[in-house]
């Protein structure tokens, strides 16, 4: 898993990046490689390959699209819960959906974002959830869903339309 910096952060967050779409993914990972503090551990097309992959690599974020051939990113998102509990999902998606994001967060991912967002907003958001905060795109993040912990920031800590809220999940 991650190493862990003299205060108590993240020194290096390890990435799982599954993106079907071959352009977005490449974007994704040199993206992900611009940063000093994180590191793209795997690299996926297919969803069925999301399990085995993070068991073996171990990252601490699995950046997922929600629409991965094989196996959504939902379904793939719900058995990491299960199967690799220290990992935490972000799933990037073209969708916006409540609908959508309601199943993803009873599949325990701790973000969903769209992917008309920035750049800066992605590696915030994946900084943000390996630390342990839950991330919702702003334009679904109104409240969290019913029987959803925690609250979200008051209003006026929102980031702006294309930027997302976040939240502690404990």
């Amino acid at each position: 898993m991650a190493e862990t910096g003299q205060d108590g952060w993240l020194a290096v967050i390890k990435v799982l990046v599954a993106e079907d779409a071959r352009q977005v993914r490449e974007t994704l990972v040199a993206l992900l490689g611009l940063e000093d503090d994180i590191e793209v551990a795997a690299v996926l097309a297919a969803g069925d390959q999301v399990v085995p992959a993070a068991l073996e690599h171990r990252p601490d974020v699995a950046l997922l699209d929600i629409g991965l051939p094989g196996t959504d990113g939902i379904t793939a998102a719900a058995e990491l819960a299960r199967r690799l509990p220290g990992c935490r999902v972000l799933i990037l998606t073209g969708m916006a959906m409540p609908d959508a994001l309601s199943a993803a967060l009873r599949a325990g991912v701790s973000g969903y974002l769209l992917k008309e967002g920035s750049a800066n907003h992605l590696i915030g958001a994946v900084r943000a959830v390996a630390r342990g905060d839950r991330v919702i795109d702003g334009r679904l993040a109104g409240q969290p869903p019913d029987g959803e912990r925690g609250s979200p920031r008051p209003a006026s800590q929102k980031l702006p339309p294309m930027g997302w809220v976040a939240w502690p999940l404990a």
